[in-house]
């Protein structure tokens, strides 16, 4: 199925309200509309050189793999700005049989450009990858992203590089699009994700304010960073919550400065994307983390054990005695990331155990911790969203019954559940921030 995700403007011609200011912001943009698909097991590649750094923005809002898929177009001879085809990774070569008529490009005239091209390829790809090896894909979820699409056949041959690679699920992404580009891929991948799809789109760039060439440098040093963030160990854990097992995703990057418990609330679990997108901003920092469930299968469902918070902060605790004694994290210094009634259970727990570097609170309640409020001793940073006027109140109360550092960091026109643009990408910077500045060094 294809389809522009919610928030594109089909029809219309070029504006300049529709620019990007650059690939970063069109980036920020298009991995909101991707998180919404809640894609299994997503990896994200880019199409050197500028669909990386638009897949970099994706791939941190999803908190999945980055990784690239070298394509090169295949120029018209005499004219190479012209494509007549695409060649990609995996052997793909993609031709427009309609243009090489016309312009009677003789198969030996392709010939001589494909190996000139695939000779390139070759060079770009150990160049860009530096001796690491592709992430896997068979079975995953792919999102194929560029910086726009005209004609779209480098994005063809990805498409089919990757199919070749045992992707199970090909999603196309890109900020702008031609309508008729868009729909020619109906039969090519099972969604078409893009920001905007003016009627007319006469050069990609044109929807960008700054669209300067991107250079191999920071193509890179994209690629680096997201390997360094993939070497870190994951670890598919069962916490002790007190007598009971609990699943949970322990991930504890290289050079880690501490390690952050995500406390889920009204009945969500390790799997939300949402602290998983913060989870990965985290590790990027690099901090570890722990994602797990506070409540069982069958407790998710019960209200009122998604308002127990001395039942959730009893189990919170309890993680955290489990934690300190395993022999990936137990040095590290402890901070907690709590949301909803999570940001409650976060503080009763903290309020007994004096060794919690840090609190952040993401749209959290803690008013239901009012009775331990006064006895957390961890400086705790308070984010609600700008157009969430009740959970605003609440935390404001909270605040003024807190005696340890407290600051309330007000997110503008944000709803209770971050999903406005950039908004999720603020708070895991303000939660960054915040636990870099306050967890002390690890060992002290």
């Amino acid at each position: 199925m294809v389809a522009a995700a919610p928030g594109a403007r089909p029809g219309g011609v070029a504006s300049w309200e529709w620019m990007f200011r650059d690939r970063r912001h069109a980036g920020t943009l298009l991995g909101e509309r991707v998180r919404l698909l809640a894609l299994s097991d997503p990896v994200v590649l880019g199409l050197p050189r500028g669909g990386v750094v638009v897949a970099a923005e994706v791939a941190r809002a999803l908190g999945a793999p980055l990784d690239l898929l070298v394509v090169r177009k295949l120029g018209a001879p005499g004219n190479p700005e012209l494509g007549i085809g695409a060649i990609a990774e995996e052997g793909v070569t993609v031709l427009n049989e309609g243009l090489i008529a016309r312009l009677r490009v003789s198969p030996a005239e392709i010939e001589a450009v494909a190996e000139r091209e695939h000779r390139e390829l070759v060079r770009r790809t150990a160049a860009y990858r530096r001796g690491r090896l592709p992430v896997p894909l068979a079975g995953r979820s792919v999102v194929v992203v560029d910086d726009g699409l005209a004609t779209g056949y480098t994005a063809r041959a990805a498409v089919a590089a990757a199919r070749a690679r045992g992707a199970a699920v090909v999603v196309l992404a890109v900020p702008v699009a031609a309508p008729e580009t868009v729909a020619e891929f109906s039969s090519l991948v099972e969604r078409v994700v893009c920001v905007e799809v003016p009627e007319f789109l006469f050069a990609v760039g044109a929807a960008y304010a700054d669209f300067s060439q991107t250079g191999d440098e920071e193509v890179e040093r994209l690629l680096a960073a997201a390997a360094l963030a993939a070497a870190a160990e994951e670890h598919q854990v069962v916490v002790d919550g007190g007598g009971l097992d609990l699943s949970g995703t322990l991930t504890v990057p290289a050079g880690a400065a501490g390690i952050v418990l995500f406390a889920h609330g009204s009945g969500s679990s390790r799997h939300s994307p949402r602290n998983r997108a913060v989870a990965a901003a985290l590790q990027q920092a690099p901090l570890a983390t722990l994602l797990f469930d506070l409540l069982t299968p069958g407790e998710d469902g019960d209200r009122s054990a998604v308002f127990d918070i001395p039942l959730l902060g009893a189990r919170l605790a309890a993680a955290t005695r489990w934690l300190r004694d395993t022999q990936a994290a137990g040095r590290l210094p402890v901070g907690y990331f709590g949301a909803s009634t999570g940001a409650a259970a976060a503080l009763w727990a903290a309020a007994e155990d004096g060794e919690i570097g840090a609190v952040v609170s993401r749209g959290g309640r803690p008013d239901l911790a009012v009775p331990r409020l006064g006895r957390v001793r961890a400086p705790t940073l308070l984010i609600v969203g700008g157009a969430d006027p009740v959970v605003l109140s609440l935390n404001r109360e909270a605040q003024a019954a807190m005696t340890a550092e407290c600051r309330l960091e007000v997110v503008p026109g944000a709803t209770h559940l971050f999903e406005e643009r950039g908004a999720l990408e603020q708070v895991s910077r303000l939660a960054r921030d915040w636990f870099l500045h306050w967890l002390p060094p690890a060992g002290a």
